[in-house]
């Protein structure tokens, strides 16, 4: 019997990752490949792509969202994750799916990031401070991000992934040009393209590989 608990989410960020939290794109074809790879990336998030810089962007308090996980454990949604959840199209919120929980589901990085990871995403913001930004991260470019990297970027097995990494926090929802699609970062970006299934990361002006 599955007991149901109340969850409070908002304040979580992006820590180093073991492992890597996987999701489909909004309107990428591989969800199924994304959904493949497993759990833990920390980033903090509130909603879909689209409606960033809008959600929360007066500088109140968002009112919590509550989600129902797959599990049946109550999610409740605060700040900066429940602005941008709740101004997410209907169409967001199905790609984004369920909420995940546990201990790597969500939370507050060291670096103040907060997020929420979903099925398909992840909602990450800089801080849980009202009116903060937050963005969602899709796919492959998810994948990419929460790859553990070296200070230049480079993949490592001893380097740091998400908001913890070399890229750091997410400054943008993905955003479609033609068949690429593109997400930015603090200190670099990630494109994928659909056309050739091609991921590239750029840090600090470097094309480094990207897995």
């Amino acid at each position: 019997m599955k007991q149901s608990i109340q969850r409070v989410v908002g304040i979580a960020a992006a820590a180093s990752i073991a492992a890597l939290v996987v999701a489909g794109c909004s309107d990428d074809d591989d969800s199924s490949d994304s959904a493949a790879s497993s759990t833990a990336v920390m980033s903090t998030d509130t909603g879909a792509a689209g409606a960033s810089e809008s959600a929360g962007a007066s500088g109140e308090q968002a009112a919590p969202v509550e989600l129902t996980a797959a599990d049946g454990t109550k999610v409740t949604l605060t700040g900066p994750i429940a602005a941008k959840y709740a101004t997410a199209t209907e169409k967001q919120k199905t790609d984004l799916g369920k909420p995940l929980t546990g201990p790597d589901a969500s939370g507050t990085g060291t670096n103040g990031v907060v997020f929420q990871q979903f099925d398909g995403g992840v909602i990450t913001a800089k801080n849980a401070d009202a009116g903060t930004p937050a963005y969602v991260t899709w796919g492959k470019i998810r994948d990419a991000w929460n790859v553990p990297r070296d200070a230049s970027g480079k993949p490592a097995t001893d380097g740091k992934g998400g908001s913890q990494g070399p890229l750091g926090v997410a400054t943008s929802d993905e955003t479609e040009e033609g068949t690429v699609k593109t997400s930015t970062f603090e200190h670099g970006k990630i494109t994928w393209d659909s056309a050739t299934d091609k991921v590239e990361v750029t840090v600090n002006g470097e094309v480094v590989p990207a897995s």
